[in-house]
């Protein structure tokens, strides 16, 4: 079901998925921006004066970092292994960033494309804590746009 005029979704219901599999418990996406070079034209007009004009470039590469709380799920321990190893043919896959609306329903997604793990992190271990552990994957991938 699509938005009423002048709603806006909300930030707290969204998923990703790769491959077809959701990765479930994701506490938080940063880094979902789309970016490409930005090209100077520098040249004099007819009448003598200095001008710039700046044209589009080649599309940039991205990361997204995915937060989750730790949990006995080995998805992304196979998907690092499959990357550290050079199993490249393994590691590169599809997926999406989904924003979901108040019914629960897909409102848009985010389409990553040949995405694969480039580093992953444990939250601090600190004793007497009582803190949620997490797992941190940022995630390199060669485009991404809304479909």
């Amino acid at each position: 079901m699509a938005l009423p005029d002048m709603d806006s979704s909300v930030g707290h219901s969204f998923g990703m998925e790769f491959d077809g599999n959701i990765i479930k418990n994701i506490m938080q996406v940063d880094g979902l921006k789309s970016e490409q070079d930005v090209i100077e034209y520098k040249f004099n007009t007819g009448d003598g004066k200095f001008a710039i004009k700046k044209l589009p470039g080649r599309p940039k590469a991205g990361e997204i970092t995915l937060t989750r709380g730790l949990t006995a799920d080995n998805s992304f321990d196979k998907w690092i292994q499959s990357s550290h190893f050079g199993k490249m043919s393994d590691a590169r896959k599809g997926g999406a960033v989904v924003i979901y609306d108040f019914e629960g329903a897909p409102l848009k997604r985010y389409k990553l494309s040949h995405a694969w793990p480039k580093s992953c992190e444990i939250s601090s271990l600190k004793a007497g804590d009582t803190s949620v552990l997490t797992e941190k994957l940022v995630i390199t991938h060669e485009g991404i746009e809304p479909e």
